[in-house]
């Protein structure tokens, strides 16, 4: 899918440092510091255009969200909602998640949420996958013990790849897993943009929940 450039995007979220983290890497192992308090933080990669992350902390607000986006004219749809009716527990970030090790720290999120994210089908580009084993490794620094992964997909591909690649790692235990969500779909669920659009196609949404095995204290 071509990406509709915004021409105002960049302008926008640099007015609105509140919302969208300009130093990102400042705040590793510090998050807790800009959100003024010691509550769970969780953590959306490839937030799109906000709606799943936005309604998880308007629908939870004793839990940090951040959403994570590396293009400027989709994360300026989220920062709209922002800017609408700002909540508390939600920032934005700007960032390739390529190096997400640098700006959080050991043990600091809570959950991982990778929904929709795009498939990268041929060989060459599974290392861009966010299930491919370098990824996994680079969650397994920030996650804490017995904290998970919920990944949510409309292709098959991407799902039979991220249930080998998780079932390989020694760092996580596949907890769940749901071959179509809608047959037996969780009270708390929160669709994306893309979920919504898949749902009015008959598409089965695959899920895999697996927790991170850490060392708890």
């Amino acid at each position: 899918m071509r990406l509709r450039k915004v021409p105002y995007a960049t302008e926008l979220l640099s007015e609105y440092p509140e919302y969208v983290v300009k130093e990102p890497k400042r705040h590793s192992g510090i998050w807790n510091s800009l959100f003024e308090n010691d509550n769970p933080i969780e953590l959306e990669i490839g937030s799109g255009k906000g709606k799943f992350i936005y309604e998880k902390a308007e629908n939870n607000i004793n839990i940090n969200y951040i959403g994570i986006e590396k293009f400027d004219s989709v994360l300026v749809r989220a920062l709209e909602k922002m800017i609408y009716k700002s909540l508390p527990n939600l920032r934005l970030i700007r960032f390739d998640a390529q190096h997400l090790d640098e700006i959080f720290s050991n043990n600091e999120i809570s959950n991982i949420y990778l929904n929709f994210s795009d498939p990268w089908p041929k060989k060459r580009q599974e290392k861009r996958r966010l299930t491919s084993p370098i990824f996994l490794r680079k969650y397994a620094k920030i996650l804490k013990p017995l904290g998970a992964i919920h990944l949510k997909t409309d292709n098959y591909c991407l799902f039979e790849y991220s249930m080998m690649t998780l079932s390989d790692s020694e760092e996580y235990i596949i907890e769940k897993v749901v071959l179509d969500l809608y047959q037996d779909l969780p009270k708390d669920n929160v669709q994306t943009e893309f979920e919504m659009r898949f749902i009015q196609q008959n598409k089965p949404i695959y899920y895999i929940k697996a927790k991170f095995k850490g060392e708890t204290e």
